[in-house]
């Protein structure tokens, strides 16, 4: 059997790798223990390697309440329409741009560039939605502000670095124009960098909460992230009156223990969907990552 000899190097980088793996873990380990524990050991600070006191009440809390279940649902619409139309918008205007021959090319690049720094501002982009008639309406959480300039270029890197212009030259040689270029030549050719845009848009569409807060009203309509939010928050605002009884008082306890079980179980809930789709984009996901690190 053959051993291999550990550097003192390699011993310090698995370490540290060590510690950053413990690090990033833990947090969603406690999450799920202190989901599954009595509410009184959590606030007491005693949980912290196992669960005491198993108690699944928050639960059954959680998969009791419609609001979060519709909440889930439109959060699923949200996020699936919404990373699609980013994708259709971003992609082209990726694949045009990272094109030399290009007509102002260069000044197309500053104006994008230009409103990474500088925006309109809140009030603006609600006076845009109003004028629109998307206020209250779903559309306003997927098609609202559809163009992300950052991915766009990171997108526009791989396709003028990764894919050889030789292809493209060939293809129209062959007759083919642009449109057949773009679908069956660079589109299967940049399953990579589609993978990491594609969960960087679906996790902003999956956590996004500030949109709906300002854009829609109908309760109907709130992501999951907004339902959570007014749960967790609107449970937590009730205040101590100098006229509450012992009973008030060990009520206004209990619901306080109710309330912090289900904080965890909720962000374990609402985390669920992102644990389970990464490992299927985490191949494509690396790859895209390293060949913008490398050659962007």
């Amino acid at each position: 059997m053959i051993y291999k000899k550990f550097s003192l190097f390699d011993v310090a980088i698995y370490a540290i790798m060590g510690l950053v793996l413990l690090l990033a873990a833990y947090p969603l380990y406690f999450t799920v223990i202190a989901s599954v524990s009595k509410a009184e050991y959590v606030l007491r600070g005693e949980v912290w390697l196992l669960p005491k006191g198993l108690n699944v009440q928050a639960y059954q809390n959680v998969f009791s309440n419609s609001k979060i279940w519709l909440g889930y649902y439109n959060s699923l619409i949200n996020t699936f329409l919404g990373t699609l139309v980013n994708l259709i918008v971003n992609i082209p205007c990726a694949y045009v741009l990272s094109k030399k021959r290009l007509l102002g090319r260069n000044f197309l690049m500053m104006i994008f560039t230009f409103t990474m720094y500088f925006g309109g501002g809140m009030i603006p982009n609600f006076l845009l939605m109003k004028s629109l008639g998307m206020i209250d309406t779903r559309w306003a959480l997927i098609i609202c502000f559809p163009l992300n300039v950052y991915n766009m270029i990171v997108a526009r890197t791989y396709y003028s670095s990764s894919i050889p212009e030789e292809i493209y030259e060939s293809c129209r040689i062959d007759g083919a124009n642009e449109y057949t270029v773009f679908a069956r030549i660079a589109i299967p050719l940049s399953k990579p960098i589609l993978a990491v845009l594609t969960l960087y848009f679906a996790m902003g569409h999956w956590n996004s909460y500030f949109n709906a807060l300002i854009y829609v009203n109908r309760q109907e309509l709130f992501p999951l992230q907004l339902v959570l939010r007014n749960i967790l928050i609107l449970n937590e605002q009730m205040a101590i009156s100098d006229e509450m009884t012992g009973k008030d008082m060990a009520v206004m306890a209990e619901r306080q223990n109710v309330v912090e079980a289900m904080k965890y179980a909720l962000i374990f809930f609402a985390s669920a969907p992102v644990l389970i789709i990464y490992p299927f984009f985490q191949k494509y996901f690396v790859k895209g990552v390293m060949i913008g690190a490398i050659k962007g």
